[in-house]
């Protein structure tokens, strides 16, 4: 399976086929001695390939060698980048790319690389860039397939999802390329084909480029690293999990960088992890590294004595290949989840999806990241808050608008705001809580903040605080807390607001401001559970629950 997988990869990143050989067998060799799963396999991957092409093509051209050298520089870039993050205990950053947001992100590309490799696969070439121009070019080139390799191609793929589908551990890819080669050569198809592989393991080779392409490969290599370790990241997490293993992310990292490095400095590209590979090689009974060791060892028999297989090896094949690797790129059954469950991440799929088709593979990845940003800190902006009442047989005080029969004390607001205060959403966290003062039953005489989500603040929410207290003092309100997390006081201890504010307004629970609310005021308050038969209503409601 490694063999036309990396080839075919290697096609897909616009390099010659050899070098996706190269690109596979020394890491495998890296991974056996640095990795920290056990039966990962690290090798060419359909969602960094076309970011590589993406990357070299518009540099080199169609300039075979000078593609090689970029290739293998942005190799090791990556694995710079990648160190300096594992060393740096970086390992957190795979968390930049939010899942609905990766999901859309891979079908984009998914589908960017069906539609750049359909031509090959039906025996006729497009011109142009970008999703677009080749749906346009493909539409009016379909005319021009050749019967032969439209054939060969559609077969062979047709046969990948069936054989995947009937048996998973069927070696379809090897299947279809025997098949292919046979059929090219018995049948004298005179189809175009991969041809003789130069002989040998690769050698030592430092590439160089100039200094300006060498600035214009640093936002890709980025790019490449995040991708890589995000995909990585997920895939040895979920091997370890079911292994019952604990996988340490910054090795993890640390690893990816020195298969990318040694990668690049023997004629190799940019590498990630391998969501087919992998679990090919559970099934096949791997359990440690040592098959990625032997695999390196067959690998490299076929480079010193095999160069001559895949002379007749159909290129619509290899499209056959790229087209069945990147069709699980396209998670459907995730999209119809997101959909059902919170509209909004759909939303954000859908346009990670766009993002590549319209701006292209590169600038996909850089949309991809701004909106997991952007989601963040809109989310983090415009928080969930709620105005709290006690509502009867239910433990806690609860949202109002949730629990519509929830009583409210007189003259008392109990505010929850369900994020961290930051220099982002503190103008939010005072215009609502405001507005719930004014909504509140008049004269309101004191407002509790349910602080418990709240895990921080910065000097920015600090100041809005302290005016904050100071604009509602003016109304003869008080500004209170409850609840608060001992970090987030002393942030508070810190910026002299505790003392300004009142260390008596600090509760420890919400019942304790209440009560302390009640006795200062006089207010007529009965709460529920200090009723007689609370003890039975609070059951009776539990069962109802159940």
């Amino acid at each position: 399976m490694l063999v036309p997988q990396g080839i075919a990869y290697s096609e897909l990143a616009g390099l010659p086929p050899v070098h996706g050989l190269y690109a596979t067998m020394i890491p495998l060799i890296v991974y056996a001695i640095l990795g920290p799963s056990r039966i990962l396999v690290l090798g060419p991957d359909s969602a960094v390939a076309p970011v590589v092409a993406a990357a070299i093509i518009p540099i080199a051209g169609a300039d075979s060698s000078e593609r090689v050298a970029l290739a293998g520089v942005a190799a090791i870039m990556v694995g710079i980048f990648c160190l300096i993050g594992g060393l740096a205990g970086l390992g957190f950053v795979a968390d930049l790319l939010s899942r609905p947001v990766r999901t859309g992100y891979l079908a984009g590309i998914a589908a960017t690389v069906i539609v750049g490799q359909v031509p090959s696969l039906l025996g006729f070439s497009v011109e142009g860039d970008g999703f677009f121009e080749h749906l346009q070019g493909l539409v009016r080139g379909i005319d021009e397939a050749d019967a032969a390799t439209a054939t060969v191609g559609v077969g062979a793929l047709a046969a990948i999802l069936i054989l995947r589908r009937i048996n998973p551990r069927t070696p379809s890819a090897l299947v279809v390329v025997i098949l292919g080669t046979l059929a090219n050569t018995w049948l004298d198809l005179d189809l175009d084909s991969v041809g003789s592989l130069p002989e040998g393991l690769p050698g030592f080779v430092l590439p160089g480029v100039s200094a300006d392409d060498l600035g214009n490969l640093v936002l890709p290599a980025l790019a490449i690293a995040l991708i890589a370790f995000a995909d990585t990241t997920v895939l040895s997490r979920s091997y370890g999990a079911r292994a019952g293993v604990e996988v340490d992310q910054n090795q993890e990292l640390r690893a990816l960088g020195g298969a990318n490095l040694l990668t690049g400095v023997f004629q190799g590209f940019p590498i990630s992890s391998s969501s087919s590979r992998t679990p090919v090689a559970e099934a096949a009974g791997a359990r440690t590294q040592l098959t990625g060791l032997v695999s390196a060892a067959g690998l490299a028999a076929v480079l010193v004595f095999g160069s001559e297989l895949f002379v007749d090896l159909p290129t619509a094949v290899l499209a056959a290949i790229v087209i069945a690797a990147v069709i699980g790129l396209i998670e459907v059954e995730v999209f119809r989840r997101l959909w059902r469950v919170y509209r909004p991440d759909f939303g954000l799929a859908i346009i990670s999806l766009l993002g590549v088709a319209v701006f292209g593979v590169l600038q996909g990845v850089l949309v991809a990241v701004g909106l997991s940003i952007l989601a963040f800190l809109w989310r983090a902006w415009h928080p969930y808050d709620a105005v709290l009442g006690r509502a009867d047989g239910v433990k806690g005080y609860h949202d109002i608008t949730r629990y519509t029969q929830a009583r409210q004390v007189s003259g008392l607001v109990l505010f929850r705001f369900d994020a961290p205060l930051f220099f982002a959403n503190a103008g939010v966290f005072r215009t609502r809580l405001l507005a719930a003062v004014r909504q509140g039953e008049p004269p309101v005489r004191r407002v509790v903040v349910a602080a418990e989500p709240i895990t921080s603040l910065d000097s920015t929410a600090a100041d809005m605080l302290n005016a904050l207290d100071e604009e509602l003092d003016a109304q003869q309100i008080q500004l209170a807390f409850a609840e608060m997390k001992d970090p987030v006081k002393d942030g508070l201890k810190q910026f002299g607001l505790e003392d300004d504010i009142g260390k008596e307004r600090f509760y420890p629970t919400l019942g304790v401001a209440v009560r302390r609310f009640v006795e200062e005021y006089d207010v007529d308050w009965v709460d529920w559970e200090d009723e007689p038969g609370a003890a039975n209503a609070m059951q009776d409601v539990e069962q109802q629950s159940d």
